[in-house]
């Protein structure tokens, strides 16, 4: 079964510096029939104004992931780290037993527009630890690139939890599939353009539960940007 949700029927908060969509329940936005999906339980689109961020605060016990899609986010944190994330890469934060962060734009005059993901992880209490690589477009071209796994391999980031994260690139003529093993589910969320999902349309800010088809088929894509959870 696969059973899409519009971007209009996410939650979202203006705070003025920051506008976000919400998938799941998250902060002030409480919907008890989206908690959350499997070990999913965060994905906020996020789009931060010039010359503004969020400030150091804490997390704990939660495997954070930001991809940005448009700017670049500045991050600092407890550890000792310090980068620039900017599209393409993908940062994975375990937060373990504790860890103080900030993320910030510091263009003059363009928005940083990137997706915050939470994956609740199948250990706890563990050292925070932090990972960035880079994916270019032409590994993401016409497929699903692996870009976070729980065992890093294909040169993804490695995440504390059975869930694997797909990213693609689609246009035109760009066919994608996925095989999903019994027992298993998908989510997939398009971040910009438009696509089908097993013929069903969505555009940019939809995402779809799919839980029973053997294979997801990705496929007529108007400049199209999409991620795919593997999920336990």
């Amino acid at each position: 079964m696969i059973e899409i949700r519009k971007s209009r029927e996410r939650g979202y908060a203006d705070h003025g510096w920051l506008r976000s969509y919400h998938s799941f329940s998250f902060a002030d936005y409480y919907d008890p029939e989206h908690m959350g999906f499997g070990h999913l339980r965060v994905i906020n689109e996020d789009r931060i104004q010039p010359g503004t961020g969020f400030g150091t605060h804490g997390h704990r016990d939660m495997e954070i992931i930001s991809y940005v899609l448009e700017g670049a986010l500045a991050h600092k944190d407890s550890m000792g780290n310090g980068s620039t994330i900017v599209p393409g890469d993908v940062q994975r934060m375990s937060a373990g037993k504790g860890v103080q962060h900030s993320e910030f734009n510091h263009s003059a005059d363009a928005v940083t527009h990137f997706l915050q993901i939470w994956i609740e992880p199948d250990v706890t209490g563990i050292p925070p630890s932090y990972e960035q690589k880079h994916f270019d477009n032409a590994s993401k071209k016409g497929k699903l690139r692996l870009v976070a796994s729980p065992d890093g391999r294909e040169g993804s980031v490695r995440i504390h939890q059975d869930a694997c994260l797909y990213a693609g690139l689609l246009d035109r003529a760009d066919r994608a599939t996925h095989a999903m093993a019994p027992g298993r589910r998908a989510y997939i969320y398009v971040a910009r353009g438009e696509l089908t999902l097993n013929g069903q349309a969505m555009e940019a800010g939809d995402a779809a539960k799919a839980t029973g088809p053997a294979e997801i088929v990705l496929e007529n894509g108007k400049e199209a940007e999409v991620l795919l959870f593997d999920l336990a």
